[in-house]
């Protein structure tokens, strides 16, 4: 797993204090650990999406798309 750089943690700091963070279903594009709990979603896969989220710096539902694009794929081969 990929590590912040000092400037990378202080600029995520500083973005973190000075902005409203909103988790949920009203546009933001991230979904809460609550959420994907009740989509049905255990705590290995809740867990593993919000690390490689984190991780690759997308949302957890970037993470579920490029899972879901990259089995598509594979099946019409």
């Amino acid at each position: 797993m990929a590590r912040m750089t000092e400037k990378e943690a202080m600029e995520l700091d500083d973005y973190v204090t000075n902005n409203e963070i909103t988790l949920g279903t009203n546009g933001s594009d991230w979904l809460s650990q609550r959420e994907m709990r009740l989509l049905g979603l255990n705590n290995m896969t809740v867990n593993y999406l919000l690390t490689k989220a984190m991780a690759d710096r997308k949302s957890p539902a970037q993470i579920i798309d490029e899972i879901v694009s990259k089995e598509i794929a594979a099946a019409s081969v």
